[in-house]
């Protein structure tokens, strides 16, 4: 009996040793799992402050690209619409809009249609432009030599360039006017070209009035033929200034392209003058009006004194020259 008891006892001694072992076990696994839970939640934070980190830099890099990007404007000139840094070329201009080339086509085209609606259109034999018969272009201010010696109708030096023969007369002027005169316009200013512009108009019609008396003349291409020989004259004085900096070198380009084609359009034009119903010689006169006038009025932004000078009094006289003998 004692035996037996002791063997019992022994027996639960064991067990107990072993569930002791067992939550020794389950406590240790229990500190196990709770580090790698740790250490995971660690490895977690890391791995988001190490992916906010780098989406912050490619931010601040994206930021910074396109910040480059509008810091380099888009260069116009380049053909592969890509930015350009040493090919950017910019010709600067006096203004932004041309008022007077706008205002003169727009009146223009008003009084043709006036003209249209007022006195009709002349049948294709006595005006293949378009437009109405000649003796209502005479009554409503064209050039006659008559009315302007005989009778002291001097205005009619300045108006005819306010009429035309009709339409295909008064589409080809309006599309000079807006288009190589606006930029004139703009390089020149309004004041300078509205010199330009009327002094011509009135040197055409003197010269109309003295080669070609017995025409009733009318349009403003002698006036746009002015505003060509101003930008000859201006090529012509400013081809010696210095070219030093980019602007200056970007002037003399754009001069240069600017001679070429107005040589041809005068070439082209006076080529075409001497066909029936076109006035030669108020094509000429604005020619050289032009050319004189803008001798003079180019000569004030010359930078070195003496040449100013110089070129000043010869564009004066030959001004007062050209409209004293005429």
């Amino acid at each position: 009996m004692g035996r037996n008891r002791r063997q019992r006892q022994r027996e639960q001694t064991n067990d107990a040793r072993s569930d002791y072992h067992h939550m020794e076990d389950d406590a240790e696994d229990g500190r196990q799992r709770q580090s790698d839970n740790h250490s995971n939640n660690r490895n977690n934070q890391q791995h988001l402050r190490d992916s906010t980190t780098s989406t912050s830099s490619d931010d601040d890099a994206f930021d910074q690209e396109y910040d480059i990007k509008k810091e380099r404007p888009y260069n116009a000139m380049n053909n592969n619409n890509t930015v350009g840094d040493d090919e950017e070329e910019t010709y600067i201009v006096r203004q932004d809009y041309p008022y007077c080339s706008y205002l003169f086509s727009g009146v223009q085209c008003l009084i043709m249609i006036l003209l249209l609606w007022q006195c009709g259109r002349a049948p294709m034999n006595i005006n293949p432009m378009i437009g109405p018969y000649p003796d209502a272009l005479s009554e409503w201010g064209g050039k006659n030599a008559v009315l302007i010696l005989q009778d002291g109708e001097w205005w009619r030096l300045i108006t005819p360039i306010l009429l035309h023969a009709g339409l295909l007369h008064l589409v080809a002027n309006v599309a000079v006017q807006v288009d190589a005169g606006a930029f004139f316009e703009k390089e020149w200013g309004s004041v300078r070209w509205l010199v330009i512009y009327l002094t011509s108009a009135v040197a055409s019609s003197i010269c109309s009035v003295i080669f070609m008396p017995q025409a009733v003349s009318v349009g403003s291409s002698g006036a746009v033929m002015g505003l060509f020989g101003g930008k000859l004259a201006e090529v012509l004085l400013r081809c010696a200034e210095r070219d030093d900096t980019d602007q200056a070198k970007v002037s003399h380009q754009v001069r240069k392209e600017q001679c070429v084609a107005v040589t041809c359009s005068v070439v082209l034009v006076m080529a075409f003058s001497f066909i029936p119903y076109v006035d030669w010689a108020a094509h000429l006169g604005g020619l050289i009006g032009g050319l004189v006038v803008g001798c003079f009025v180019f000569a004030l932004e010359l930078e070195w004194v003496p040449c100013r000078a110089v070129w000043i009094l010869m564009g004066l006289a030959m001004t007062v020259i050209m409209f004293v003998m005429n």
